[in-house]
């Protein structure tokens, strides 16, 4: 790619995460700093393949005095919308009927028509395969991973963990407190559909009796036994933090069953699986504090943090990071390279090829460094 005069895109894929301006922001200078022009594309795909959708337009050019005044903490300013996925697009057909049509070749006639040279994509696990298909169709693409979860393989630290984190371990923690001036157990469900990474440090941070991550399937009478043994007359309370996405041994499944969130999503869920078909948030917690009251007869009551981790401002953690990872892209783009996501490793930050970083999800390993620190400060897993 010739580095000179060059016109540079940045999209941002669905989901809200705070402090994404700063991620088009340090892109957005370091690209001016070689004299780039950089255009947003508003709302994922969505700007470049219906722009008669946006009174000003589909595309936002990024001028420096624009880019100056970017505040991180804002919502970001290209949008964040429903998932456009250029292979699967949805619209209605003469028969008012909705049809899914593949434009990911009229999406890469309209970057050229345009005369954008390289894509800069901030994109989660399903983003980063959606890219790594149009770059096997030509699409000269630099990816930042952004996850709440930090479940994307090949980096230590996705944008937006560290935000997701710190909001949730404030939350926990007031969590906890409630729980010991009311004398119950507080089981917190957090974020952690695939990944226990949010639940294992939070519970950590918050000094929480147990810890449910998918990583582990856990046994409930192991988890009661564990918290009669913590509550006593002097310490007459408890802290269950679990993941969304926890299995665990329920009483009634006599270790047949397992109680998981992703039971609700089969086509053929009945019962309370089918309840939480669409309104997944709280079937965890529902589910581990009624077993906790049934094993050990003391009140529990659950609590739901859930999605509301993806509001509110970004952390300095994250406004830092999304600067580097912005600059890092740019950085690739100069150095030639294509089809790679950006990725912090400390001490450094590298270039992964998106074929070894797409269908993998980065999951808490037996020997992480937290969870031999949460054996050391007692802190069960259910097993």
């Amino acid at each position: 790619m010739n580095t000179k005069n060059r016109r540079i895109a940045i999209m941002v894929g669905a989901g809200f995460v705070p402090g994404m301006n700063a991620v088009i922001k340090g892109a957005a200078l370091a690209a001016g700093k070689s004299g780039w022009e950089v255009i947003g594309i508003r709302d994922g795909f969505e700007g470049l393949l219906h722009p008669e959708h946006y009174p000003e337009g589909g595309l936002l050019v990024l001028t420096p005095q624009l880019v100056e005044n970017l505040d991180p903490s804002a919502g970001c300013i290209l949008g964040q919308s429903a998932r456009v996925d250029p292979f699967n697009v949805r619209h209605l057909n003469e028969l008012e009927m909705i049809e899914e049509l593949d434009m990911s070749d009229v999406l890469l006639e309209k970057l050229k028509a345009e005369n954008i040279d390289a894509v800069i994509a901030v994109v989660g696990g399903q983003g980063l395969s959606i890219l790594y298909k149009l770059h096997l169709k030509g699409l000269n693409t630099i990816c930042i991973p952004r996850s709440i979860d930090n479940d994307i393989a090949s980096t230590m630290v996705s944008f937006g963990f560290n935000s997701a984190l710190s909001f949730t371990i404030e939350m926990v923690d007031r969590a906890r407190l409630a729980a010991q001036a009311a004398r119950k157990i507080a089981v917190v469900e957090v974020q952690g559909a695939q990944v226990g990474w949010i639940a294992l440090q939070a519970g950590i941070a918050a000094g929480a009796d147990a810890i449910l991550i998918p990583e582990i399937p856990c046994d409930l009478k192991i988890v009661a036994a564990k918290l009669r043994e913590k509550i006593t007359p002097a310490r007459p309370y408890g802290l269950v933090v679990v993941a969304e996405g926890a299995k665990c041994v329920t009483p009634q499944s006599t270790g047949k069953k397992e109680s998981s969130l992703k039971a609700s999503l089969s086509p053929l869920a009945f019962g309370d699986n089918s309840t939480h078909v669409i309104h997944r948030s709280g079937r965890a917690a529902q589910t581990v504090a009624e077993d906790l009251q049934l094993l050990i007869a003391e009140e529990t009551y659950p609590l739901v943090v859930g999605p509301w981790v993806r509001g509110g401002s970004p952390t300095a953690v994250d406004r830092q990071l999304g600067m580097a990872y912005g600059a890092g892209a740019i950085q690739a783009l100069q150095a030639g390279q294509d089809g790679v996501m950006v990725a912090f490793n400390p001490p450094e930050t590298q270039f992964i090829p998106l074929a070894d970083a797409i269908n993998k999800v980065r999951t808490v390993p037996p020997n992480s460094m937290f969870m031999d620190i949460a054996a050391s400060l007692g802190i069960n897993f259910g097993k």
